[in-house]
């Protein structure tokens, strides 16, 4: 345990006999800057670059160095031992001491960067990367530990260490980060069995005794959530129709001082063939690299996605964080996770086969800096690169077209929840952890997240900035997408209605009733659509209808219109949206979306199965199944070449064109 010190090659002199690690700074020896350029090490113009940045970031001389490329990190920690007085370790030659980690708490490793590395007599030496914040870590430290001792060595090493000492209880944090009451980890599957039962048995008995009043039930709560749907549609379409005036001279936007730091967790499982392609889109982010910290999530297991990852080498800004095995297995547990290894203020989420737009970041940092304190979450418009590939891709540009340009932005300004989108997101980290992270168990972790940071009163806002995705293009994939939304829709609807007072308090009546249509009728639209494309069959082909035969002819008349004409304001939404965006399959691929949303009522059925047998089941979305290698330029499946060059698309940096 009292193992000798031992330091880096050519990091300095050993300690001689007595000293300690006493890391305050002397002020008799120059500044980290004049010693980099006194060792050859910086020129004199590089500093001046670098402190000019400093000017504008509240980041650490040395991360700009590094982050800039201008000087390595070793020499950098060398340089800044010297300054504090103490040494520079090497974790490869000497270990951190196990049995030490015990006496502090993970969270307070993370967040400040530090551990403990091994005894000098009876005094513990801690070792971090940042010495500025020494004062702050001894606040941290147990009585015991008050007069502990420090050193430095390299960031990753000390959170490496971390992960691989307190793995197992990190690991079960992130799967009960979120509150019991706003969490689905003590979800029923008997329970649920037994009210499915009980509705079955209900229908079986009208059936026998009253077919005609089930019928008409059933039909009248079809079309009810048929007609509120639409009426959302129709006043977010007419929000999207409407010119937005601008603001007066004096409301003018707020200039940002200084840029935030942004760290992004990306979350992987069995991605190798497109891990490659990720590392090159994300690094066209323009975004400074000081203030840039993407976190590359995979699982422990995954070897194979982190091999393709690390293949070509990483930037300093660019890592792989391993998650343990758990309990489950899911994005949302994934994110919680990576979350305490990140340290910037905003948090956003990638998806892996995602292409943000270069500048992405910039109007992240402007949203926050203009939205006010009670904005916690800003979403980006996602669209699709591949979007010409065939029938069902088409038909998913246009459903997302109308989503992301049409109804969220149209939610928020009718001051409705939003449910937030699982990818382009970006978060207050403050608030992120205030209300519990993602919930580990939830599949549609992100239209729960959506929720309850509007419970808590927060704001979430959409952005005019793109990433560009690959769109599902084959129907089984597809359909085990869709089914993991829906379920994790009827999970997030269930666990918010658990007290539906308390909801309605926090929500308020317009928020609450937008939450019911949002959710519930959007789950009973695909449930019972059968029962209206059935109604209106009988109908177009004068088919008997036990529904429609006692009523007036005029009524069923009126039914079926309103029943086209809700088709119609559904389809106007899709062109509205599809109009906004420069390069797109052919407007007339819209009239084929009716028969595209019969694979999401299959998927309706298939996510309710799984609800009564397996709810935390991720149905994993496929990637690379279109331009796996689609970020160099490659020729597609498809016999598309994706272009990578920006500025082609309005939308983003990845465009199909047909040869």
């Amino acid at each position: 345990m009292n193992a000798p010190l031992k330091l880096l090659p050519d990091s300095g002199e050993h300690p001689q006999a007595g000293e300690s690690y006493r890391a305050r700074p002397v002020s008799n020896r120059s500044l980290l800057g004049e010693q980099l350029v006194d060792q050859g090490l910086l020129t004199p113009d590089q500093l001046l670059v670098a402190i000019a940045l400093q000017a504008r970031q509240n980041v650490p001389l040395g991360e700009i160095l590094v982050c800039q490329g201008f000087v390595a990190e070793e020499d950098v920690l060398r340089c800044l031992a010297k300054q504090y007085d103490t040494y520079l370790v090497n974790f490869g030659a000497s270990p951190p001491d196990p049995r030490l980690f015990s006496q502090l708490a993970p969270a307070d490793c993370l967040k400040l960067g530090f551990i403990p590395w091994r005894m000098q007599g009876e005094r513990v030496v801690i070792a971090t990367a940042h010495p500025e914040r020494i004062p702050n870590i001894r606040l941290k430290l147990p009585p015991a530990l008050a007069d502990a001792l420090f050193v430095l060595a390299p960031h990753s090493d000390v959170q490496d260490a971390i992960h691989a000492q307190y793995d197992d209880v990190l690991a079960a944090q992130a799967e009960k980060r979120t509150a019991p009451e706003d969490s689905c980890r003590n979800w029923s599957t008997r329970a649920m069995q037994l009210i499915l039962a009980a509705l079955v048995v209900g229908s079986v008995g009208g059936a026998v005794y009253a077919p005609l009043w089930l019928l008409w039930a059933v039909f009248g709560t079809a079309t009810l959530a048929l007609a509120l749907n639409t009426a959302l549609k129709a006043a977010c379409a007419v929000i999207a129709l409407r010119k937005t005036s601008p603001k007066p001279p004096d409301e003018g936007p707020k200039p940002i001082l200084r840029l935030p730091k942004i760290s992004i967790l990306v979350p992987l499982f069995r991605e190798r063939d497109i891990a490659g392609a990720l590392v090159k889109r994300l690094a066209r982010l323009s975004y400074p690299r000081e203030l840039l910290e993407i976190c590359l999530v995979v699982e422990a297991s995954d070897s194979v996605t982190e091999k393709a990852l690390t293949k070509g080498g990483l930037p300093r800004w660019m890592r792989v964080v391993r998650v343990p095995e758990g309990g489950v297995q899911t994005k949302p547990r994934a994110l919680n996770y990576a979350l305490d290894f990140t340290s910037g203020s905003l948090i956003g989420v990638y998806d892996a086969e995602d292409a943000p737009d270069p500048g992405q970041l910039h109007s992240v940092a402007k949203a926050f800096a203009q939205g006010g304190a009670d904005l916690a979450c800003v979403q980006g418009i996602l669209s699709f690169y591949n979007a010409r590939t065939n029938w069902l891709s088409r038909c998913f540009f246009f459903e997302y077209a109308g989503w992301f340009r049409v109804m969220l932005p149209g939610l928020q300004k009718l001051g409705l929840a939003i449910p937030l989108g699982g990818t382009t997101l970006f978060f207050r980290r403050d608030i992120l952890v205030k209300i519990g992270a993602w919930d580990a168990h939830n599949v549609t972790e992100d239209a729960d997240l959506g929720m309850r940071l509007a419970r808590r009163g927060y704001r979430c806002e959409m952005i005019e900035t793109v990433t560009q995705e690959e769109a599902n293009s084959h129907v089984w994939p597809w359909v085990k997408q869709r089914s993991r939304w829906l379920k994790g829709y009827a999970v997030t609807w269930c666990v918010h209605m658990r007290r539906p007072l308390l909801l309605w308090r926090e929500l308020g009546a317009w928020k609450f009733a937008g939450f019911q249509i949002l959710f519930l009728s959007t789950l009973m639209s695909f449930f019972l659509a059968p029962v209206l494309w059935w109604s209106l069959l009988t109908f177009l082909f004068n088919w008997p209808n036990p529904v429609f035969d006692p009523m007036p002819p005029a009524i069923v008349a009126s039914a079926t219109v309103f029943f086209l004409a809700a088709e119609i304001i559904t389809l106007a939404i899709f062109a509205v949206a599809a109009a906004k965006v420069d390069k797109r399959p052919h407007s007339a691929w819209i009239l084929t979306l009716p028969a595209y949303f019969i694979f999401g009522t299959l998927a309706a059925y298939k996510g309710l199965g799984e609800l009564l047998f397996n709810p935390f089941y991720w149905d994993k979305t496929e990637h690379g199944m279109f331009g796996g290698a689609a970020a160099d330029g490659s020729i597609s499946g498809d016999g598309a070449r994706v272009d990578a060059q920006a500025g082609l698309e309005g939308d983003g940096q990845m465009v199909p064109q047909r040869l």
